[in-house]
């Protein structure tokens, strides 16, 4: 499902000159259709392939693309555009054809990831909004799905809300790296929005609003008695753990099972596996460990070749962000550039090939 903002997202959404160039297209009476290609001219150093994202919203912008009295009256208040162009797009509609991978596909360099073919002031004018619904949302799968192989049978969940470039990059960023791999998210508005799974635990405010950490564990367990993951790292992460134990066998008397506990600082490996001792001691062997705190594919690598007992991940700021790859050098041109370029690129790529096998002149 797309996002309320793509179907409302203004037809101003775009670069100055794609009004000006369409308006220069109009007076000379280029009207015939053109063919534009939306690809990733090459791949951030950090990645070796993309997973495709954003078509849900660049169609839904597509069709109900507009350009409101608002939108003309400011543009006719620049002085810029004749009174004809202006006229023109009262009545601007999208008509063209759209051609995509479809969204979660695995996508390399140069391959076209949207084509549009319209007459040629329709395929230009949106290009500013295709890139950014395509290029942020391809960006965040992408990395989110290095975190799904990085995590193999664990779960783990969008925790990037907070860290976003803002809430409708929170918004569709939870939802690209849902496609990706998570199995939830802690955003409520993208739950409701896409219905992806909700997924939470408690704030080190929550535990320090009570004068006794046992006594935010009860509290908040008989409250969610189906949902009872708590942040044992408020204050000490071992004694944490020894607290879970002690509630959860008071609880047992009332039919309430403790679900987890989640560490979100210090040593994830070894804390990780001292407190699944501090658990199993206890007899807690069915209660899950969730760890958060900055992780990356990376990190979460680490973690599990060190043999760290975590059963599910937060995944925020670094997914959110896509932090150490923000942003692809994803482009949108007319075929026969496309194809040139294209050429290029093989021609380059065949230039390694043989710097690599020793043979380059």
């Amino acid at each position: 499902m797309p996002s309320q903002d793509a179907a409302s997202a203004s037809a101003l959404t775009t670069d100055q000159y794609e009004p000006t160039m369409a308006a220069s297209h109009l007076a000379q009476g280029r009207t015939a259709p053109a063919t534009f290609d939306l690809f990733v001219r090459r791949l951030p150093p950090e990645r070796r392939f993309l997973v495709t994202a954003g078509l849900a919203d660049a169609l839904e912008y597509l069709e109900n693309l507009r350009f409101t009295a608002d939108d003309v009256d400011y543009l006719a208040s620049l002085g810029t555009f004749r009174t004809d162009f202006l006229d023109y797009l009262r009545g601007f509609r999208f008509t063209g054809d759209v051609w995509a991978m479809a969204e979660g596909e695995v996508a390399f360099p140069g391959e076209p990831l949207v084509r549009v073919t319209a007459p040629l002031i329709e395929a230009q004018i949106v290009e500013t909004a295709l890139l950014t619904f395509i290029g942020h949302q391809t960006a965040i799968a992408s990395k989110a799905a290095r975190v799904a192989l990085a995590c193999g049978d664990r779960t783990f969940v969008d925790f990037a809300a907070r860290r976003a470039h803002g809430p409708e990059a929170a918004l569709t960023g939870a939802r690209a790296a849902y496609l990706a791999g998570a199995s939830a998210t802690s955003n409520v508005l993208a739950g409701k929005r896409y219905g992806i799974p909700l997924s939470g635990t408690m704030a080190h405010a929550y535990v320090m609003s009570y004068a006794d950490e046992r006594d935010a564990f009860r509290a908040f367990a008989r409250d969610f008695p189906e949902a009872s993951v708590l942040l044992i790292d408020t204050y000490d992460t071992l004694q944490g753990a020894r607290h879970v134990v002690e509630v959860a066998r008071e609880l047992a008397a009332e039919g309430i099972s403790i679900l987890g506990v989640r560490i979100d600082s210090g040593d994830l490996a070894a804390l990780s596996a001292q407190v699944r001792a501090i658990l199993d001691a206890g007899g807690l062997h069915e209660v899950r460990i969730v760890a958060s705190s900055d992780l990356d594919e990376h990190r979460i690598t680490d973690l599990l070749q060190a043999g760290a007992p975590i059963d599910a991940f937060g995944v925020g700021t670094q997914m959110g962000v896509s932090a150490d790859a923000p942003a692809l050098s994803a482009v949108y041109k007319p075929g026969r550039v496309r194809r040139q370029a294209g050429a290029e690129t093989l021609a380059r790529q065949g230039l390694a090939a043989r710097a690599q096998a020793g043979v380059a002149n």
